[in-house]
């Protein structure tokens, strides 16, 4: 029953991570649930037009205290949902206690994994509103080196590859043989690389919000400033440099390929879990490459007719492990074309 009413909270707020999470092997179904769930309620609420910066920062830091077990004392965050917040953020802002509960109750040796990435997530969520606390539709605030774009994708998506590694390692192969700092290494650029997807997808929406995610640095040797990203006619000056961030995005997927086929072929459920959002991807860079990504009228994504094509066919292929392992690298030279 609990673990149906996990999967029931994660449709309701990212269809695309319910499916990675349906598929997962059992063991470790739930404690991955049950991390992204609080991770996207300090989201929730560090997004909330509710409350104004410094309450959410405040309320954050109870939060991440509460999950810490630092105190016991129930957080109640109904009331702090925004005018932005959807109808499955509100049902899971209702269920933060529960959750909280659940990791709670569990072993330490799971416990302590998803306490540590969600402190690190929500030290991510905490430095993102002050950096940007002061941004908005009329004052864009832009992060100034590549320093900092790497540690921000590393605090709220590459240290999720860390967690992701050792919760399915303590579960799933604990006698396996392999390189486990490797694959830890690995693990966390997959995570970076699926972030920085994100970001180079989300660049119009994130710039109207007044936060731009590419260092200034960077925008600067190429002659540009911020505010330049806010008019489509500037697309095509703008795209040397976001194709390299491109190319960085891919090379960080590759990386989450190898961490892939580097698990046991035995775990069908585990591989195609990490399989699918590396797939769908470097898909979305493809788009990416081609579309006006200045323009927020255009929202670049893989349709879900070709979604479901993506797990379909990495499916009927696993018997045949030589065209299994090349699906990454066909998906990479579709999309370049």
């Amino acid at each position: 029953m609990q673990e149906q009413v996990l999967l029931g909270l994660l449709q309701g707020v990212s269809r695309s991570f319910y499916l990675t999470v349906r598929i997962l092997p059992r063991p470790v179904r739930e404690p991955i649930a049950v991390a992204y769930l609080l991770a996207r309620i300090a989201d929730t609420l560090a997004d909330t037009d509710a409350l104004p910066v410094e309450r959410r920062l405040e309320e954050l830091r109870l939060l991440r205290d509460r999950i810490d077990s630092h105190h016991s004392a129930a957080v109640v965050l109904d009331a702090m949902a925004g005018s932005r917040t959807t109808a499955g953020e509100r049902e899971l802002l209702r269920w933060v206690e529960n959750l909280i509960n659940i990791v709670d109750t569990t072993p330490p040796e799971t416990r302590d994994p998803i306490r540590n990435v969600l402190h690190t997530i929500t030290t991510g969520q905490e430095l993102d509103l002050v950096r940007f606390g002061a941004a908005g539709g009329d004052r864009l605030i832009a992060l100034q080196t590549d320093a900092e774009l790497d540690d921000y994708t590393y605090r709220v998506a590459g240290c999720v590859g860390e967690f992701w590694t050792k919760v399915t390692r303590t579960h799933l192969f604990p006698e396996d043989w392999l390189d486990f700092k490797g694959l830890m290494t690995q693990g966390v650029r997959f995570g970076k690389g699926l972030q920085l997807v994100n970001i180079l997808r989300d660049l119009p929406a994130d710039l109207r919000q007044g936060r731009c995610y590419l260092p200034e640095t960077a925008l600067t040797q190429h002659s540009l400033v911020p505010e330049d990203l806010l008019d489509p006619a500037n697309a095509a000056r703008f795209r040397p440099l976001y194709l390299e961030y491109v190319a960085r995005a891919e090379d960080h997927l590759t990386a989450g390929w190898h961490y892939t086929l580097a698990l046991p072929y035995r775990l069908l459920r585990l591989r195609l879990a990490c399989a699918w959002p590396l797939l769908i991807g470097v898909r979305t860079l493809g788009l990416l490459r081609v579309g006006n990504v200045l323009d927020p009228s255009q929202r670049i994504k893989v349709g879900r007719r070709q979604v479901r094509s993506i797990m379909l066919r990495s499916l009927l292929l696993y018997p045949l492990p030589g065209a299994w392992s090349g699906q990454f690298e066909r998906a990479r030279r579709q999309a370049a074309t």
